[in-house]
């Protein structure tokens, strides 16, 4: 199933890769979603459904307590209550 970005996705990614990344991947909303389709980013709508995400994942989410999750280089706060989860 093919993840469609919006353009607040879009926009937040772009303003915010380098905390992932050391040096941008892209430069427009079109380099955006091209790379983010490219990583099989995902948007969730919670802190529950970033929580799910890691642990169907396989990432080990023990002790870690609700919003902290979002500290993780790869969630992006897209300030809607949703939620880019991009894997590098």
């Amino acid at each position: 199933m093919m993840q469609q970005f919006d353009e607040d996705v879009l926009e937040c990614f772009l303003e915010n890769q380098r905390q992932l990344f050391p040096e941008n991947v892209a430069e427009t909303l079109e380099e955006a979603e091209g790379f983010l389709e490219d990583c099989m980013a995902v948007v969730v709508n919670s802190v529950e459904e970033v929580l799910e995400f890691f642990e169907e994942e396989g990432v080990d989410t023990e002790g870690v307590m609700g919003e902290e999750i979002l500290e993780a280089d790869e969630v992006f706060d897209i300030g809607d209550g949703r939620y880019l989860i991009v894997e590098s």
